[in-house]
């Protein structure tokens, strides 16, 4: 309608309304259906099985080694030997379980007590300015921020680019560069 004037509005609008029904019942029966989630969504393909390349999968993917390499560096792996999984998602984006020696070691495995976080990082100040939003979310007020950044050394707020509450109620401070 924009381009061609010769087209009617009625027609148009017409158009359009199709295309956001067709769409929205493509939405709804991929939604309610597996197999057609399935057909028009994708399936996982497994490139990597038991620390083996799939070759076939990778060639059915349109994949080379070097696309393989790629996205297990995107994933932190730089070696293919330390994969027992890599899964390529429909979405595109790969997904890799790692052999158990390769494994990073957790708390858990070395028997470390762990105690819950008392906050998750959280934006305090942002380019000078309070986010006040976010002090009353912490039920923390002006005054204790001030103090805390008082005793970092910092006289005025709008010499802060960024201050973020830490996990353990500590600060971390950025301050602006003064030019």
């Amino acid at each position: 309608m924009v381009i061609h004037k010769d087209i009617k509005i009625i027609d148009g609008i017409t158009g359009i309304a199709l295309w956001v029904f067709l769409t929205a019942a493509i939405e709804f029966i991929v939604f309610k259906s597996s197999k057609a989630r399935g057909l028009l969504d994708g399936e996982p393909t497994i490139l990597i099985k038991h620390g083996k390349i799939i070759e076939k999968a990778l060639s059915s993917n349109k994949l080379n080694m070097d696309d393989l390499t790629m996205l297990l560096r995107i994933k932190n792996v730089f070696a293919v030997s330390e994969v027992e999984y890599a899964i390529l998602e429909p979405n595109g984006q790969l997904s890799v379980l790692k052999k158990e020696e390769f494994e990073p070691v957790t708390k858990k495995d070395s028997n470390i007590l762990v105690k819950r976080r008392p906050y998750i990082p959280t934006e305090l100040i942002v380019d000078g300015k309070i986010v006040s939003k976010n002090l009353t979310e912490l039920n923390i007020n002006e005054n204790w921020l001030t103090n805390e950044l008082h005793l970092k050394g910092f006289q005025q707020v709008e010499d802060i680019f960024y201050a973020e509450l830490q996990t353990d109620g500590t600060i971390y401070v950025d301050a602006k560069i003064k030019l």
